[in-house]
Order: structure tokens, then C-alpha cells, then sequence
């Protein structure tokens, strides 16, 4: 049913639920896993430079860093599982980069993590999570996880 599956990470707390649904689904489906961490472009642009600090030291290369790190430590996960991995960190906006994956690697599933935060905080800013699943061509699953804040 699913020959290819795709887990955007961001690396932040409570992935890991994401990370165990995408990792027992690819295995279920002898899937090939797709770990996905977009590097957000509005942030690196933001970042307005210090001239004390050496561009490589920067927003975009620290966030290069921690997608990196990412990609790898699912990877590894799944390696324990036996899954196959293909790892990417690219540059962009999120959701979009994610939508434009899905439809370049002809994903069947995406298996995204959303945490659950208080409603206000929802409200002010918009979620990747719920603009990949309204936007998607493929099926979506939601892993919730409740953050305190």
C-alpha cells in the first residue's frame, strides 16, 4: 500500500511519537523512510548578521547543524528497525518544501508530528502541519503531542 513514506522533522520536543508511527509504518509496509528537515528560509533571512561573527557560525549553518542532526538520529532509529532511509535537509519554506517533496518523490504517506498548544498560540501563528494535511495530494497522518508551554 505504501512504498514510500515521509517524516518531516524539525528536531524539536515531541517528534519522537512522529518519529515511532512513521518508523512501525515503513516497517508494517516494507516502505522506504523519508526523513525531511527544511531549513526555514524566513528565519535565515531574518538573522540580521553580526559583524563579530563569521557567516559560518550564523543562523542558516547552526540550523544546517541541527537538521542535520535530525535526519541522522532518525535514520539511525530506523537502521535499528531494519528501514531503509533517504535523509534531506533543503532550503525554503516549510510547508511548501515539504508539499513540493511529496509530489518530486511520489510520497505515499506523510507522517507529520503536531503539538498540541494552547489555543491562542495556535491562533497567532499558522502550522505546517495543518497546512501540509489541507494541502497535500497524499494521505497524511497526524501524530499529536501535547507540549506545555
Amino acid at each position: 500500500m505504501y512504498d514510500r513514506i515521509l517524516l518531516p522533522t524539525d528536531g524539536s520536543e515531541g517528534v519522537d511519537r512522529a518519529v515511532d508511527h512513521a518508523i512501525d509504518a515503513a516497517d508494517r509496509y516494507d516502505a522506504t523512510l523519508h526523513v525531511l528537515f527544511v531549513v526555514d528560509s524566513d528565519i535565515v533571512n531574518a538573522y540580521p548578521g553580526d559583524e563579530y561573527v563569521h557567516e559560518a557560525e550564523g543562523a542558516e549553518a547552526t540550523l544546517e547543524d541541527l537538521g542535520e542532526e535530525a535526519v541522522e538520529s532518525v535514520a539511525e532509529r530506523a537502521a535499528e528497525a531494519g528501514v531503509e532511509t533517504v535523509t534531506a535537509v533543503i532550503h525554503g519554506t516549510p510547508h511548501e518544501e515539504i508539499l513540493r517533496y511529496v509530489n518530486e518523490q511520489d510520497i505515499d504517506l506523510t507522517v507529520i508530528g503536531s503539538k498540541n498548544r494552547p489555543g491562542d498560540y495556535r491562533r497567532m501563528l499558522g502550522s505546517v502541519t495543518e497546512r501540509v494535511s489541507r494541502m497535500s495530494t497524499a494521505p497524511v497522518s497526524i501524530v499529536k503531542t501535547t507540549v506545555s508551554e
